[in-house]
């Protein structure tokens, strides 16, 4: 995401790089080409002009510390300031009563449906609340299905009145079911359109008067950039709402709208999209995406998304494991399949500095390691906890049976003794004090 302007930002700042002191010249060239990366990932232009003239008063007055360079305290104050733009802190979502109430809303194709589903699935896996979402589009044939389909995927009951044509009714006869069954959040996926029109503004704002939710959020599909800014202005004219939620944050975007919604209707950006799995949903943190922009990574997300997948006990076993040279490709097996469940390869891998922009031209599958699974799924148990028992005979068997060469077999065997070599090394060292020549830190 946001890689076209990273680009461009960074070119920006080279111009200040190479100067001894911030002077009036060389802050109106960088802020310039900043001005025009901005504008070509369609930001709006009065929020890219406000911007850099806000950058270019603090550059000015500040006094540049011998320590650090102009370069530098430009990409701090351009830091500061895109946060800032995208909303400063956090905004949590707002779910003290029981049950909560989330209403969505969104033009048709905007993802509303989806988005719906991975907000019930997160609300229940990380707040362990109990929702309900509630099927409200009477108007879209397939949207019921669409919702039941996800409800069932993730485990999550959906409340629907395939016969009724009145969304009102529906989602106050939604709220007696969730009071009398015990959830404690429901999330009403209300119908969007192709176009904002009047019939569905009213029908929308009918149904927030009648179960006043706790969260109005609005869904807005980021790959229609200054529109989607446009079309969130005239949302929250009618319903003021509550938060932003950007789909499709991992596509082709040029990230205006991120950039630019928060101060075009004063309203925080609370989620965003960013893949097609249940689990590509992240709250959006201001500074974190700043960090990500200028190329600085996002180490904190991507630890939080591995604490995620980390089970204490699990851990514990492992070590011990790794300790006695005990570590085998079951257990491999297992730490690939937390790895995928942390989200898109090439995404996690963007989080760590500096890596962002030498994979942007790369193509990172998520199914990078398929073959790798194909070989150790073809492996009988007992190969799997002994791999020293592989001989040539049963390696052509596994290649034969996984689909791919008795090579690639070859190549997995010794990248795994070598890991497995590396593992007790580290572990031997944690524990015992040592370094590397057998001294005492």
């Amino acid at each position: 995401m946001f890689e076209n302007l990273s680009d461009k930002l960074e070119r920006s700042l080279k111009v200040i790089k190479g100067e001894g002191k911030i002077t009036e010249l060389n802050i109106a060239e960088t802020l310039k080409d900043v001005r025009k990366a901005l504008l070509d990932a369609d930001v709006n232009y009065k929020v890219a002009k406000t911007f850099t003239d806000t950058v270019k008063d603090k550059a000015l007055g500040q006094n540049v510390l011998t320590a650090v360079k102009p370069g530098q305290l430009m990409v701090k104050i351009v830091h500061d300031e895109l946060a800032a733009l995208m909303g400063g802190e956090t905004s949590e979502m707002n779910l003290k009563n029981i049950p909560s109430i989330i209403l969505m809303s969104g033009l048709q194709g905007s993802g509303k449906t989806t988005f719906s589903g991975k907000l019930a699935k997160m609300l229940k896996e990380k707040k362990g609340k109990n929702p309900l979402l509630v099927a409200d589009d009477v108007y879209r044939p397939a949207a019921i299905e669409q919702l039941k389909t996800l409800g069932e995927q993730i485990g999550v009951k959906v409340y629907s009145e395939p016969e009724s044509k009145d969304p009102v009714q529906i989602a106050k006869n939604a709220l007696r079911h969730a009071k009398q069954f015990g959830y404690d959040v429901i999330i009403i996926d209300t119908a969007g359109r192709l176009a904002i029109d009047e019939q569905m503004m009213n029908e929308i704002a009918a149904i927030k008067q009648a179960v006043k939710p706790d969260e109005t959020l609005f869904v807005v599909d980021s790959m229609t950039g200054q529109d989607a800014v446009n079309t969130a202005k005239e949302f929250n004219d009618r319903l003021d709402f509550d938060g932003v939620i950007l789909t499709k944050l991992d596509g082709d975007t040029r990230g205006g709208a991120a950039l630019s919604i928060r101060t075009i209707v004063d309203k925080p950006i609370k989620f965003v999209g960013t893949g097609e799995k249940m689990e590509a949903i992240d709250p959006f943190h201001p500074a974190r995406m700043a960090d990500r922009i200028l190329g600085m990574g996002d180490i904190v997300s991507l630890v939080e998304k591995a604490q995620e997948q980390y089970d204490e006990e699990e851990a514990r076993r492992l070590q011990k494991k790794i300790a006695k040279n005990q570590f085998d490709f079951t257990d491999f097996l297992n730490q690939i399949h937390q790895i995928k469940k942390m989200g898109n390869l090439k995404d996690l891998a963007s989080m760590i500095p500096g890596v962002g922009k030498s994979i942007k031209d790369l193509d990172i599958d998520d199914d990078a390691f398929k073959s790798i699974e194909a070989i150790i799924y073809s492996m009988t148990p007992e190969e799997r906890a002994n791999p020293g028992i592989l001989n040539g005979s049963r390696r052509a068997r596994i290649a034969k049976g996984s689909g791919t060469s008795p090579q690639e077999v070859n190549k997995l065997l010794k990248q795994f003794e070598e890991t497995r070599k590396m593992m007790k090394m580290m572990t031997t060292t944690k524990f015992s004090g040592k370094g590397k020549f057998g001294k005492r830190w």
